[in-house]
């Protein structure tokens, strides 16, 4: 019986702490999710000049990966022509092939869908509205950052070893 009043008590003195719930501030829980970018991204770096063949096949690689949604191992580098990287993989929704290309500009990770049935949507992904794909070199870690229109900004981490790459 006594455990049973000390139980009531304590609940209704939690009941009295706090403020009313219609003046609590909760914009806290409904504010959107800052966009994760690892603290290793800021360490890593991209190279300045031009990349050698094993590492265009790796970020390019990395980056179609991170834009389709795949992993990297999915993704099968067809050929590299003029340091533009041809790869295909399967789709994950029918299990047939996607293919695109890939080149590299600067720390900019430029993609091409191929095969579409509407040949106007075959062009390099880099115009006004496209998103903005962004990579960086740390060892065998290739970070791409994909960032939206809109401001999103979404970062994979990929360990792709350059061993993996070499032809």
């Amino acid at each position: 019986m006594r455990a049973g009043a000390v139980i009531a008590g304590g609940l209704l003195g939690l009941a009295a702490c706090g403020e009313p719930a219609e003046k609590r501030d909760v914009s806290e829980y409904f504010a959107p999710a800052p966009a994760p970018v690892a603290a290793e991204a800021e360490a890593a770096v991209a190279p300045v000049g031009k990349l050698s063949t094993v590492d265009l096949r790796r970020v390019c690689r990395s980056g179609l990966a991170a834009i389709h949604g795949q992993e990297p191992d999915a993704i099968r580098i067809s050929s590299v022509d003029d340091d533009v990287v041809s790869a295909q993989w399967r789709a994950p929704v029918d299990g047939g092939v996607l293919k695109a290309q890939c080149r590299i500009e600067g720390d900019l990770v430029i993609w091409k869908p191929l095969d579409l049935p509407d040949p106007a949507a075959v062009r390099w992904m880099n115009q006004a509205g496209d998103p903005v794909n962004t990579y960086a070199l740390k060892g065998d870690v290739v970070t791409v950052i994909v960032t939206l229109s809109d401001g999103t900004k979404q970062q994979s981490d990929f360990t792709v070893p350059a061993y993996k790459e070499a032809a």
